[in-house]
């Protein structure tokens, strides 16, 4: 009897083949196989947006190394010694006999293949709601190698002038982009308050008002109520508030769900969310079968709670996990996820890591502490732009629990960064001296990161007392009357302005001009500028002539995410 290990994967999409890979580079000698449902290997499934606008034209780079090596099952056998099997469909785990049975899509062959380990990497499933009319022609997702094609060649052909995407999470957006390069006229709805749900609602609502200036209608807090069509091709989609949008394409984009069907019929474990419950080493509930990527459930490093985490980059990382320990025995971890997701939405990006202060709250995590830092990536004189971070702390300790940043400003280093500091505990006090590395074509000589910690840190020694834009704008809508000092300059203040009520007292002439203000030094004044920095500086000089309620609106007016009077 041979002692050769034979190790089977589940999955060819990100996950299964690095897992694969990392086995193989471990063990020499185990029969290594794959098995895949479809006809590719290893796509590159964030791409294909940028596929379906036209970033790229040869689709091949979807599914080729960094070389241009398509990774098909001949490539699979010669480079890495492992047997890749598409189009087959595993449709049973017998755990007693330690068996797997498959179907060939194409033959409809049958067969049984057995395995001393197993990893399960069978992904996701797009969500599609259960409503009247999703299977008219014009309706898709961008799920799968098939559904970039369909969005391709609709691009190419030009032949479709409306199109409405349903969803407005990463995906969704994403796809817009992609169309609307294209030409086509985009209605995107989401039934929540904002797009974007790993984002706070005001950062949420400044990717929104670029993607409306880029040409995109956003529909919040409306769902899909049907989908119309005539002769089985799609007219139009109702609206639950009863409007008709008329399109010849729909893209939905609303989530996925983990892929988890046949581990649950096989009696491995699965919690509530479907995802397959995993341990640090990426085994399951059957120590001779692992599992990694979309499929699992993993732990919030903050909050402890199992989570889904659908990320091209936490797939291939728990691949690689549950390849390793497959090959060797438990000898590597993977301890969880803090959740960390950026996304390109024409020239802004928007990116967070951590707990946003609503999840935080859902979470009943209310000892919190947030601030808003809007400036530069980079000097003005180096093409600077611009970059919103919200940071969020815990009280007290200082601890930081996460970070959101938007713009068209280098969002993935502060987004890093901030990734680096929530999975290592790191406190604001820790970030506000970093050694980073500057160079004015790269950044400030204070780096925006580290900026951002500074506010954070005067805010909680008293420094200086924040109010967000939502804050403000509750007190106006209430009826309160705080005297409001926009301290920019009047070239500054002709070219925009909000429209609140502000006064211009420019910071400069502030000094001399105390007399303009308020008699009663305990009444509340807000003050901002294009950053608020210089709203920073104003309120500092009225708390030195005796104003006792003075405040800074944080991120002056390039964080203000309601309509401006100019």
């Amino acid at each position: 009897m041979s002692d050769k290990k034979t190790i089977i994967v589940i999955g060819g999409s990100a996950a299964g083949p690095k897992a694969a890979a990392k086995a193989r580079r471990l063990d020499q000698k185990a029969r290594i196989v794959i098995l895949q449902k479809g006809e590719y290997f290893s796509m590159a499934s964030c791409g294909y947006p940028y596929y379906v606008g036209g970033v790229f034209d040869n689709r091949n780079m979807l599914i080729s190394t960094p070389t241009g090596v398509v990774r098909d099952p001949q490539f699979y056998l010669n480079a890495k010694g492992i047997e890749a099997i598409n189009n087959t469909d595993v449709t049973a785990i017998d755990r007693k006999k330690k068996k797997v049975s498959y179907r060939n899509t194409e033959t409809g062959e049958k067969g049984e293949m057995p395995y001393d380990k197993l990893i399960i990497t069978t992904g996701s499933l797009p969500r599609i709601p259960p409503l009247e009319g999703t299977d008219l022609d014009g309706i898709t997702t961008l799920q799968s190698m098939h559904d970039a094609d369909y969005l391709r060649k609709i691009r190419d052909e030009k032949k479709i002038t409306r199109a409405v995407v349903v969803g407005g999470g990463l995906i969704g957006v994403e796809t817009c982009e992609a169309l609307r390069l294209a030409g086509i006229d985009i209605t995107l709805v989401e039934l929540f308050p904002q797009i974007i749900t790993f984002l706070d609602w005001e950062l949420a609502k400044l990717v929104e008002g670029h993607m409306k200036m880029q040409g995109v209608d956003v529909v919040t807090k409306n769902g899909v109520a049907a989908f119309l069509g005539e002769n089985g091709k799609l007219t139009g989609i109702k609206l639950q508030n009863g409007t008709e949008l008329p399109c010849e394409l729909a893209v939905i984009a609303i989530g996925v769900s983990p892929n988890s069907g046949l581990a649950k019929d096989a009696g491995i474990e699965v919690n509530n969310f479907g995802g397959i419950v995993v341990n640090e080493y990426m085994q399951t509930s059957d120590p001779d079968i692992y599992a990694a990527g979309d499929c699992v459930a993993v732990r919030n490093l903050i909050t402890g709670e199992l989570v889904h985490a659908p990320f091209g980059d936490l797939a291939n990382l728990q691949g690689r996990v549950a390849g390793e320990n497959a090959a060797c025995g438990n000898s590597v971890i993977f301890e969880g996820t803090v959740k960390t997701g950026i996304c390109k939405v024409f020239e802004f990006s928007a990116g967070a890591t951590g707990l946003s202060e609503t999840f935080a709250r859902i979470m009943n995590i209310d000892n919190i502490e947030t601030v808003i830092n809007a400036s530069p990536d980079k000097p003005g004189f180096m093409g600077g732009k611009l970059l919103v971070t919200k940071l969020v702390a815990e009280k007290g300790t200082g601890k930081v629990l996460g970070a959101q940043c938007v713009g068209p400003g280098d969002v993935s280093r502060q987004i890093a960064q901030w990734a680096m500091a929530v999975k290592a505990g790191f406190t604001v006090e820790d970030m506000i001296n970093l050694d980073l590395p500057y160079a004015p074509p790269f950044s400030l000589a204070i780096d925006h990161t580290i900026a951002t910690a500074h506010i954070m840190q005067n805010k909680m020694k008293g420094r200086m007392k924040g109010i967000s834009s939502m804050g403000v704008k509750k007190k106006l809508d209430s009826g309160e009357k705080p005297f409001i000092l926009d301290a920019r300059g009047p070239d500054e203040y002709e070219e925009m302005r909000l429209g609140i009520g502000e006064h211009l007292i420019p910071l400069g002439a502030l000094r001399k001009r105390l007399n303009e203000l308020p008699d009663d030094k305990s009444r509340e004044v807000i003050c901002f500028c294009k950053i608020s920095l210089r709203g920073y500086e104003a309120a500092l000089v009225l708390e030195a002539n005796g104003y006792t309620d003075v405040k800074v609106m944080e991120g002056g007016i390039m964080a203000w995410p309601y309509p401006r009077e100019k």
